[in-house]
């Protein structure tokens, strides 16, 4: 497999201009498309466009299970991309019928994700789909993958979030005065525990990962204005309260937010920033 590393920044660029991602349905500024990509027997299935969570693959007689906000996205284009679990990816692709062509020009970002489990989840997920000729098989919302060796990806179309009323799990943390200069994934301590809500009588409530947080929210043409936050005063670890000094600064201003599918992009002006994805 041929891998060249990305900044987080530089895939962002990417897939905004296209590289990997088109404007799917769910994507909140762009304008909706469908695919023209479909596989199966006897039914014509758009597999462009759309966001597939990945469940799990299976490969050297095991199987993994994915962590939560791995997914793969087929463009009309050319290109299929998405997220291993910790890293984003992108790399070329060709639908033709029921198979897949995926080059083996992969591009990913290199954070170092610490939850358990992930990381060999990526490397897994990496070497199967990468440079491979895949059979895809599709049964209502699921897809299935199938390469010539014989190992599997099971995935799973999911419906777009909505910005509100959807509980919005933090996955990682922009840092940096240059916007979008890096990402770092939350600590195993922090996993699952960091969290917003926006509502839409104009509030967020969440987690920051020790402490409870409610503010206002104003939504307006991409952006949501972040009023004063009021929290709980507990203390907690070095590692929570770090993130929660760095979630913190997206409050008191206004950020850009960018919804795709399931995942949530708020971006601060001085770079600071989060990435989330919906809860199940």
């Amino acid at each position: 497999m041929h891998t060249q590393r990305l900044t987080l920044s530089s895939l962002s660029v990417l897939a905004i201009t296209g590289l990997f991602a088109t404007a799917a349905c769910g994507t909140e500024s762009g304008d909706d498309k469908s695919g023209s990509g479909s596989v199966g027997t006897g039914q014509s299935v758009e597999i462009t466009g759309k966001q597939w969570s990945v469940q799990s693959v299976t490969t050297g007689g095991k199987t993994y299970d994915a962590p939560a906000g791995a997914h793969i996205e087929f463009a009309e284009d050319g290109r299929v991309g998405g997220n291993y679990g910790c890293n984003h990816f992108g790399a070329s692709a060709e639908v033709k019928g029921d198979t897949i062509k995926v080059g083996d020009d992969t591009m990913k970002t290199e954070m170092a994700c610490t939850t358990k489990g992930t990381m060999e989840f990526e490397s897994r997920l990496g070497d199967v789909i990468s440079g491979s000729t895949i059979k895809a098989e599709v049964n209502d919302d699921k897809l299935t993958l199938t390469t010539k060796d014989g190992h599997t990806v099971k995935l799973t179309a999911e419906q777009p979030a909505e910005l509100y009323g959807t509980k919005w799990n933090v996955t990682s943390l922009m840092k940096g005065e240059v916007k979008g200069e890096s990402a770092v994934p939350l600590s195993s301590e922090a996993d699952g525990k960091v969290h917003l809500t926006f509502d839409e009588k104009g509030t967020v409530r969440g987690q920051l990962g020790c402490n409870k947080v409610t503010a206002k929210a104003t939504v307006s043409d991409g952006n949501i204005t972040l009023g004063s936050p009021g929290t709980t005063r507990m203390m907690c670890s070095a590692s929570l309260m770090d993130t929660e000094r760095a979630l913190l600064k997206l409050f008191n201003g206004t950020v850009k937010y960018q919804l795709k599918d399931r995942t949530l992009t708020l971006t601060s002006e001085n770079g600071t920033g989060v990435e989330a994805v919906a809860a199940e």
